[in-house]
């Protein structure tokens, strides 16, 4: 555990490098006030929930994870996982959530399983990330036209097909601002400034707001302080509160019908599976981040140390109301890019945006929600991937393109919970069929047999690649059904790395069979280790029945003895 923390601490402690990370942090800050929003809103809680989830979350990662430089918070990844268990069980539920997917992360991370989630398949992840990109776009569409549609509730088709039909209801007001925030978000890199897009589009965006106001309440558009509103001490205010994020347990909060949750086990028996695919796409996301900084960066992560860091953000940011958190890739990026190395970086952008909550609460909730839309939609397609999208249904194979399709599918037309146990399903089963084909079985033929002077009543088979539950039967099965006039079977297993229990009841179906037969069995090039898995089994030297050899020639000069 805070394998970055202590790697800083030893190699950038110099002031140069304290000052890159300060300047750095601040960078990062002033990108990631606005998403925290944004990402928040799309997650259907208010703003300052995104914010209070970047300050915990952000701080809490970068002091305890396995990587230096990622920057974590609430993201895009999460958005179609945290909508519908807050449309059912409210904020309470959601932060229930996020606490027991922290739980869970951390338990992945003790169980050193970084790497191995790492090496998900690519069509996997992407079949996942342009799913998402699409819902999200799609959702952003009644807040960037300014429809008139009282709640976006069901599964995606009816989202889509109330989103159509409330069309007519088109708001040519919030339509100029988000257009605008959009144009701007488009052709503002152009310019190869080092002022944030999505900064001057914002604030493009909200002066268009302020200016339309002026003309007369016909005019207004929708604000952050118009559709969110805080009570504090009997007084209701408007937009984010200017407020520390305070304690408070999240089953104390409210569900869905506006009653305290409390904690129960059917409480965890409920939410249990939305908990589950938080910590696996928060798992994806942060360990798909970290490879990415690390090309960037030249460092090194550790997955275990940055799932048990995620694992203690994710159960720290609840608690002060944040919401699910994992690594952010463009937060990174931009990290790296203004020179961060240290989880300083991550501290400062944290107390940024802690700073930024005091002091411009009230200027905040200016901005249009048809600004917060646009700036959905570009981190929608950020996310989609699209082009690597499209190649992969160009170049990939059949298998291949079928799991994409099918993650994506999933994704799109019902929801995370059931694309994630599916996808990570097909991942195992691509992993296994693939690993199954890199065992071979060969019986040597009669002209080879001939030139190693062996008689017609000895048999070799040559068996390659691990033995495991997908790939022993395949391997073994075909080996007792021998002619009659095979009197020893000789296995050379030089390339069997592996052998699994599925593996062991089968090589002691195949010595019960042959023994039946009065047929002996010679095993040649075994490694010890396989061997005294063997014997630990049974499968043990008799005379006459059963043999070990150290190679293929002492494995033939055995047979030879048992004829």
């Amino acid at each position: 555990m805070f394998s970055a923390l202590k790697a800083a601490l030893k190699n950038e402690s110099s002031r140069a490098s304290v000052q890159a990370n300060v300047l750095a942090g601040i960078t990062v800050g002033v990108i990631a006030l606005p998403l925290s929003m944004a990402l928040a809103i799309a997650s259907g809680v208010p703003p300052q929930h995104g914010l209070y989830t970047a300050i915990i979350a952000g701080i809490v990662i970068a002091l305890s994870g396995g990587s230096k430089v990622n920057i974590s918070g609430p993201t895009a990844a999460f958005v179609v996982v945290l909508l519908p268990i807050v449309q059912q069980y409210g904020i309470g539920g959601l932060l229930v959530s996020g606490f027991m997917a922290g739980i869970i992360l951390v338990l992945l991370g003790l169980a050193r399983l970084g790497r191995l989630i790492e090496i998900v398949p690519y069509p996997v992840i992407v079949g996942f990330t342009a799913g998402i990109g699409v819902v999200i776009a799609t959702f952003q569409i009644k807040d960037f036209l300014g429809l008139h549609i009282p709640s976006l509730e069901g599964h995606f088709i009816e989202k889509l097909s109330l989103i159509i039909q409330s069309l007519p209801t088109l708001d040519w007001q919030e339509t100029l601002i988000g257009t605008l925030t959009l144009g701007v978000l488009l052709l503002w890199p152009r310019l190869q400034s080092r002022i944030p897009a999505h900064l001057v589009a914002l604030l493009a965006g909200s002066v268009i707001a302020w200016l339309l106001g002026q003309l007369g309440d016909d005019f207004s558009v929708a604000t952050i302080g118009s559709r969110f509103h805080y009570q504090l001490n009997d007084i209701t205010g408007s937009g984010i509160p200017p407020l520390l994020p305070s304690f408070e347990w999240p089953w104390n909060l409210a569900d869905g019908d506006g009653n305290r949750i409390g904690f129960s086990f059917a409480l965890v028996n409920t939410l249990m599976a939305s908990a589950i695919t938080i910590a696996i796409l928060g798992a994806l996301e942060s360990l798909l981040c970290a490879v990415v900084a690390d090309g960037m960066s030249g460092k090194k992560h550790n997955p275990n140390d940055e799932l048990i860091g995620q694992g203690i953000g994710n159960m720290v940011a609840p608690l002060f109301g944040g919401i699910p958190a994992t690594a952010a890739i463009a937060r990174t990026a931009a990290n790296i890019r203004a020179g961060g190395s240290s989880p300083l970086s991550s501290v400062v952008h944290g107390l940024f945006i802690l700073v930024s909550i005091l002091a411009l609460a009230p200027l905040l909730s200016y901005i249009p929600m048809a600004s917060m839309a646009a700036l959905l939609l570009i981190v929608a397609w950020n996310m989609s991937e699209a082009r690597h999208f499209i190649r992969t249904l160009k170049i990939a194979p059949r298998d291949d393109i079928l799991t994409l399709l099918t993650c994506f599918l999933l994704t799109v037309l019902f929801d995370m919970t059931i694309a994630v146990g599916v996808g990570m399903g097909l991942a195992a089963m691509l992993f296994i069929r693939r690993s199954i084909r890199l065992t071979e079985y060969t019986r040597l033929e009669s002209d080879r047999l001939s030139e190693l002077a062996l008689p017609s009543q000895i048999s070799i088979y040559d068996i390659n690649g691990p033995l495991f539950f997908g790939s022993a039967q395949k391997a073994l099965k075909n080996i007792t059904a021998i002619t009659p006039e095979v009197r020893v079977v000789i296995l050379d297993m030089s390339e069997v790395t592996l052998v699994d229990m599925s593996a062991i009841v089968a090589m002691e179906s195949i010595v019960a069979n042959l023994a039946a037969n009065n047929v002996g069995l010679v095993i040649s090039n075994l490694q010890p280790r396989i061997i005294l898995k063997l014997r630990r089994a049974g499968v043990r030297t008799r005379p006459g029945h059963i043999r070990f050899a150290r190679d293929l020639n002492e494995a033939i000069n055995k047979a030879k003895q048992m004829l």
